[in-house]
């Protein structure tokens, strides 16, 4: 499959469609069993505050493929992103009630580069907070 988005169609500024994905305490077991991260500040509330942290978190390789999912489902090829790569800046705190929490990421095509390739510029906030910096992505075009 190849990227469905055509680099000559693309401009600087060119907005990725927003998304929010919804986090709660069993997205984390099912992604803790399916990465093999078990740390407990991921389920265990009571660890969490005693390490200093406001609640139970979301891993944070979660947390940077929930965000690049963005850029995956604009290219409609996941094998087009070349490279990827962000800072943590915050926790995605997820607490124990009906709600969870939601990461809301927007992206934006912020640079052409050479071999029909665009750098995407990513934001991902969770509960009013950035938790994602410097988060880009390097893309092969159509």
């Amino acid at each position: 499959m190849a990227a469905r988005i055509a680099y000559d169609e693309v401009e600087v500024g060119t907005e990725l469609p927003a998304q929010s994905f919804p986090v709660d305490r069993a997205t984390l077991v099912r992604y803790a069993g399916a990465s093999g991260d078990f740390n407990p500040i991921h389920w265990n509330e009571r660890f969490a505050r005693e390490v200093g942290l406001p609640d139970v978190i979301a891993h944070g390789m979660f947390t940077m493929a929930s965000a690049v999912r963005v850029v995956t489902d604009w290219l409609g090829d996941p094998g087009a992103i070349e490279e990827y790569g962000v800072r943590f800046t915050k926790p995605v705190v997820v607490p124990d009630d009906d709600k969870g929490a939601v990461i809301e990421v927007t992206a934006k095509v912020a640079a052409k580069l050479d071999g029909k390739r665009v750098r995407v510029d990513l934001t991902a906030v969770s509960a009013g907070q950035k938790v994602l910096g410097m988060s880009r992505a390097v893309v092969r075009l159509a």
